[in-house]
C-alpha cells in the first residue's frame, strides 16, 4: 500500500539533504509512494527540492531563537497563519507519516500532525538537537 509522506524542515543542506534521502528511499521501496516537502521561501529548500524531483509547498515561518525581540515579536505574531497553512495542508494531502528534520517549518507542521494523532518522527543527523528538535521531542511519536 502505497504512502504518503511529508518531510518538514530546511533552511540549511544540514536539514535539507537527510529529507533528501528519506524521501529517495521511501519512493525506492514504492514508486507509488508520495512524498511532499514543507518548507519556507528563504531557505535553500526552495531551490534544492524542486531539482530533486520532489513536490514544495511553503509556509510562513521564521527564527524564533537568536533574534531581536522585534523579529521574535513579529514570528510569534505569524504562527497562527502558519498553523492554518499546515492544516490546510494536512486536510487535502492526508499523510500518513510526518517527518520533521529540523529548522523553521518543522515546528508547525510536526506539532499541528501530533496534536491530530497523525504518526510523526523527527530525525536529527547532528551530534546535537538544534533548537526546533528539543522543542518538538516531548510532543513526537519518535526522535
Amino acid at each position: 500500500m502505497a504512502l504518503k509522506v511529508i518531510i518538514a524542515g530546511g533552511g540549511t543542506g544540514g536539514h535539507i539533504f537527510p529529507g533528501v534521502a528519506i524521501a529517495r528511499e521511501f519512493k525506492r521501496r514504492d514508486s507509488e509512494n508520495e512524498v511532499i516537502f514543507v518548507g519556507t521561501e528563504n531557505g535553500l529548500e526552495k531551490k534544492i527540492i524542486p531539482h530533486e524531483g520532489f513536490k514544495l509547498e511553503m509556509i510562513h515561518v521564521a527564527a524564533l531563537k537568536s533574534v531581536s525581540m522585534t523579529k521574535r515579536i513579529k514570528s510569534l505574531l505569524m504562527l497562527p497563519g502558519s498553523f492554518l497553512e499546515v492544516r490546510r495542508l494536512l486536510k487535502s494531502f492526508r499523510p500518513d507519516v510526518v517527518i520533521g528534520v529540523g529548522g523553521y517549518s518543522s515546528g508547525p507542521v510536526l506539532l499541528l500532525s501530533a496534536f491530530q494523532g497523525l504518526p510523526t518522527m523527527v530525525v536529527e543527523p547532528n551530534a546535537l538537537p538544534g533548537f526546533t528538535n528539543r522543542v518538538l521531542a516531548s510532543f513526537i511519536d519518535k526522535a
